[in-house]
């Protein structure tokens, strides 16, 4: 297990692939009282209409905002696909005001002995270095791509477009520090979940 010196609270990343069950394994954390700071929540706050990552990107890619300021994330994806240095331009003013979102959750939760990080993109934006350890959640090829292919407007394409983004399911468990299996069902996850807080705080935090 990577684990590192750290000083109180433990910040324990949450990653896993599409499909995988990481949101219903993050409310898990939540539902046991830990905090969870929610990447895509911070994201979807910058990209509605009024948020700082909406002027943004009016000014770079102003037919990517809806009548009512918000960024239409479709064709925002349009423009990302067409030249990938339209996601490094994009990243380059994000990441910095997601850092600052993620310095105000670890400010107003520091009472905590344990903090989750969720964050979908963790290992492809180098995110381990920022976390004490990193749980990755992980579910068999066929169970992911059925959960995919139901959500509503998915494609055949479209999914593998996705998956071609994300570091495979199979390099991120090599590099996890645990791992949690959602292909059993609700509680065996809660049992995992579990697990993972009794080994950190027992063998870690108090060891």
């Amino acid at each position: 297990m990577r684990i590192k010196t750290f000083h109180k609270p433990f910040r324990l990343g949450l990653t896993g692939s599409i499909g995988m069950g990481k949101s219903t394994t993050a409310q898990i954390f939540r539902d046991l009282g830990y905090p969870v700071y929610d990447a895509d929540a911070e994201v979807h706050k910058l990209y509605a209409s009024g948020g700082e990552g909406a002027k943004l990107i009016h000014a770079v890619f102003p037919d990517a905002i809806n009548d009512d300021g918000a960024v239409d994330r479709k064709i925002l994806s349009t423009h990302i696909q067409a030249d990938p240095l339209n996601l490094v331009v994009l990243e380059s003013f994000i990441h910095p005001m997601l850092e600052t979102a993620r310095d105000e959750f670890f400010k107003a939760n520091s009472h905590h002995d344990i903090l989750i990080y969720d964050i979908p993109i963790l290992y492809e934006t180098g995110g381990e270095r920022d976390v004490d350890a990193v749980v990755v959640v992980t579910a068999p090829d066929d169970v992911q791509r059925k959960r995919v292919m139901a959500r509503e407007g998915m494609t055949q394409d479209l999914f593998e477009s996705l998956l071609v983004r994300q570091l495979p399911d199979s390099e991120k468990r090599k590099r996890a520090d645990f791992l949690i299996f959602t292909d059993k069902g609700l509680d065996f996850a809660r049992e995992q979940v579990q697990s993972i807080i009794h080994k950190i705080k027992t063998q870690i935090i108090n060891g």
